[in-house]
């Protein structure tokens, strides 16, 4: 069991698949609006909202994670080191008599493949010297050259997610430039050509989308919301509040309604404490409002308080990246006490029955298919597009070791951390495998951790099960540690 800080108290609780750390939580009160859920509430001031910020972590390109703050500024998470403006080494210039130009490899779209109407395309791109320069570009049908500058991710990937396709003939070129003395090496691929078709294709279960407003309402709209909280930076010895999304998932359980997240968006693991004050608003983008406001009423089902939140021990141990195959969490809601009431009429304070429920699927979703059994979606509450509910969707594969899944287009901007992976969804409904984690700081790309073959059904099975008394009250620690076989 991993050593905690002094300041938290351990509760063992023991069931027939695990082992449980519990500590947080308001005991349960009595009364239309539980003391503890009106606090929370009250706290949600306009001002206090309008400081909040997307709870959105990234890696750069040394492996270093870092906060992401919603004018695109990093902030070392777990760590001191300072972040780099390019997310990469400074190249260094090669020596006088280099005459190698770089090298470009895994052209995609490849020759004669076929697109939607958006994509993200991309080529690996390696040099001795450092890679200074990377353009992509493309044409119609030989007409005017459109250049665009390619960013670098993971493994010297490098990217450009590109829109506006329309159907025909296309063909498109790589130009890298490294940084040798003399004003460098250039290498020009030759034309590659492909098609587009807009009516499908472009990944498999359709066009590729990499940031849109979900349009097509159904239960993931009703039952995905935006989560409000705030975490410690112990540093400071100070609460700052943040933002993320999470939805409420089938639990077959009475008496709670249990909300699924990122683990990140329900425990500080730099400061090593649980959220406090945590209010989750259910189908905002349907608000009578602006945007995100302190008025539940202008919500349709109003506001929820959860009264704690349920994570993996191994989430606690480490620091992100290195806890990334882990970062999924529950927040448990009373079905009494821990509502305030929206704009539509008949709304009752059991979360689940208001708002309905996705199923979560611990099975081995598809990834990496020839066909269209892999295509996913990714939803959430974009901080930049409030209240609008977002979506990417194209077909999965894995990253960083295989250890997550990843949507290579993915655009999704900070806020949307702790939405729904839905695979496949059909008519605004399908099984949630996976939530939106991480990306990096200068590439497009979600990435998410697998349910399947991991504690997620047993971190889930504690939210159903652990009871609301066991969990003694205080800020940062309000929740339960699990430990999973």
């Amino acid at each position: 069991m991993a050593t905690r800080s002094s300041r938290v108290l351990f509760h063992t609780v023991t069931t027939t698949c695990l082992a449980l750390v519990a500590f947080v939580g308001a005991a349960q009160g009595v009364g239309k609006i539980d003391p503890a859920s009106k606090a929370v509430f009250d706290h949600w001031t306009p001002e206090r909202r309008a400081a909040a910020i997307p709870r959105d972590l990234v890696i750069d390109g040394r492996g270093y994670g870092y906060l992401r703050l919603s004018d695109g500024t990093l902030v070392p998470h777990g760590h001191d080191v300072a972040a780099q403006t390019s997310g990469q080494a400074a190249p260094k210039a090669g020596p006088v008599g280099d005459a190698t130009a770089p090298s470009i490899s895994g052209m995609d779209p490849s020759a004669n493949a076929t697109i939607g109407s958006s994509y993200t395309f991309k080529a690996t791109v390696t040099d001795t010297s450092g890679v200074k320069s990377v353009t992509f570009r493309v044409q119609k049908n030989g007409g005017t050259v459109q250049s665009f500058s390619a960013a670098r991710g993971a493994n010297n990937v490098f990217t450009v997610g590109l829109q506006g396709f329309t159907d025909g003939d296309w063909a498109w070129q790589v130009v890298a430039k490294d940084s040798a003395a003399k004003g460098g090496n250039t290498s020009t691929t030759a034309w590659a050509a492909f098609k587009v078709n807009t009516a499908g294709g472009g990944g498999g279960g359709g066009d590729i989308v990499t940031n849109s407003e979900w349009t097509a309402g159904g239960a993931v709209q009703s039952a995905a919301g935006r989560l409000y909280f705030e975490m410690l930076d112990k540093r400071r010895g100070t609460w700052s509040g943040y933002v993320c999304s999470g939805t409420v998932a089938t639990d077959a359980t009475s008496g709670r309604s249990v909300i699924l997240t990122a683990a990140h968006c329900v425990y500080d693991d730099a400061s090593k404490a649980f959220a406090r004050n945590v209010l989750f608003i259910p189908d905002q983008t349907d608000t009578n409002g602006t945007g995100t406001d302190l008025n539940c009423g202008n919500d349709p089902k109003g506001c929820w308080s959860p009264a704690f939140g349920v994570v993996d021990v191994n989430y606690t141990a480490t620091t992100f990246p290195n806890n990334n195959a882990w970062d999924y969490a529950f927040y448990v809601v009373s079905d009494t006490g821990a509502h305030t009431a929206g704009f539509e009429q008949g709304v009752g304070e059991a979360l689940d029955a208001a708002t309905g429920s996705l199923a979560l699927s611990f099975s081995a979703p598809a990834h990496d298919a020839t066909n269209t059994t892999d295509f996913t979606t990714a939803l959430g509450y974009s901080y930049s597009e409030d209240p609008n509910f977002m979506y990417c969707a194209e077909d999965m594969t894995t990253i960083n070791g295989t250890i997550n899944w990843w949507l290579p287009s993915c655009g999704l901007t900070g806020g949307s951390s702790g939405g729904p992976w839905v695979q496949p969804l059909s008519g605004g409904s399908g099984p949630i495998i996976s939530v939106n984690s991480w990306g990096y700081t200068n590439s497009p790309g979600m990435a998410g951790p697998k349910f399947y073959g991991t504690s997620t059904s047993c971190v889930f099975s504690a939210a159903k099960g652990v009871s609301f008394a066991s969990i003694p009250p205080g800020d940062g620690n309000e929740g339960a540690v699990v430990s999973c076989p």
